[in-house]
C-alpha cells in the first residue's frame, strides 16, 4: 500500500475526531471566562497583555497550519481560541489600568 494512498477514517477516528472538535474547542473556555470577567469588572489590572498576545500568535499559526494541511479539528478549534484571544486583548485595551 503507497504512501501517497488516503486511507478511510476508522469508525473510532471518526469519533474521536468529533470527540477532539468538542475538547479543542471547550479548551479555548479560559479566553471567554477571562473576557467576560473584564468586561463585567471594567477592569482589566494584572491581565497580561503580552500573555494574550502570544497566545494569539500561536493560535493564529495552528489555525493557518490546520487550514493548510486542512484539518476540521485544527480549524475549529483555533478559531474559537483566536476569536477568544481577541475578545481578551480587545478588553484589555478598553479596561486596561
Amino acid at each position: 500500500m503507497g504512501a501517497d494512498k488516503i486511507q478511510p477514517m476508522s469508525k473510532f477516528a471518526a469519533y474521536f475526531e468529533k470527540y477532539m472538535i468538542v475538547v479543542g474547542v471547550l479548551g479555548q473556555l479560559l479566553f471567554y471566562f477571562q473576557g467576560i470577567k473584564i468586561f463585567m469588572t471594567k477592569s482589566a489590572h494584572d491581565i497580561s497583555m503580552t500573555g494574550f498576545l502570544i497566545s494569539l500568535i500561536s493560535l493564529s499559526s495552528w489555525l493557518v497550519y490546520g487550514i493548510l494541511i486542512k484539518n476540521k479539528v485544527l480549524v475549529i478549534a483555533n478559531v474559537a481560541g483566536v476569536v477568544g484571544a481577541l475578545f481578551v486583548i480587545i478588553g484589555i485595551l478598553i479596561h486596561g489600568n
